[in-house]
């Protein structure tokens, strides 16, 4: 599970974004103050931290001089939004710079993005407009979260893993449902229905007559 640790002061921000990622499947830990946020670090390990810079005792800019060495992704997230501010945030490692206000879904992306280019992202299944967290068993869609059931979830990460090849509509049935397949059930074409609609992706899951389904994707 990708750990994030969570350095602002603001406790409804902090809040805020707990519940945000830890709705799709991270392990967050927050600090009030840069002091704590150093304790923390000594004792735990982290793949990403989210760092304010004016903060309480030791601010963001000092702290980043005692997370640099240890390799750790940063994303700043603060109000300072000065060009001066954020090249010094950059010179200094951190790997993105999100000024406030800013939009959770914004957020969000840069977490993903930033956790993909510093390889932390294996709990993520990227398909087309879709990120699967495996993890937190979340989908999210153009960065917004898509409310599947625990069958849909598991009908679309079996069609994810094997995009581009024909699934058999009677060993879908028996993966998913575990369950021996019987020709009179609909039960897998009416998820496909559900999937299809919540997705938009009426071109994207094919139906091959009489087999089956793929999920077509370049």
């Amino acid at each position: 599970m990708i750990k994030v640790l969570i350095v602002e002061d603001n406790i409804a921000i902090a809040d805020l974004i707990e519940i945000s990622l830890s709705n799709l499947g991270y392990k967050c830990t927050k600090a009030l103050s840069g002091d704590k946020a150093a304790d923390l670090i000594e004792q735990y390990n982290y793949d990403l931290i989210l760092l304010d810079i004016m903060l309480p005792e030791i601010n963001g800019y000092e702290l980043m001089q005692f997370i640099k060495p240890l390799k750790i992704a940063v994303i700043f997230i603060t109000a300072k939004a000065s060009l001066a501010d954020k090249l010094k945030g950059f010179n200094l490692g951190a790997d993105d710079y999100l000024t406030k206000p800013f939009a959770i879904e914004e957020l969000i992306a840069r977490v993903q993005s930033v956790l993909r280019r510093t390889g932390k992202a294996c709990n993520l299944l990227e398909i087309d407009n879709i990120t699967i967290n495996l993890a937190g068993r979340t989908v999210m869609q153009n960065n917004k979260q898509i409310n599947l059931t625990v069958k849909e979830f598991d009908l679309l990460l079996t069609l994810a893993e094997n995009k581009n090849i024909l699934l058999y509509r009677e060993k879908l049935y028996e993966k998913i449902w575990e369950k021996e397949w019987c020709d009179n059930t609909r039960t897998i074409d009416l998820h496909i229905q559900r999937l299809r609609k919540k997705l938009n992706w009426n071109k994207q899951i094919k139906t091959v007559y009489k087999l089956g389904y793929m999920l077509e994707s370049k």
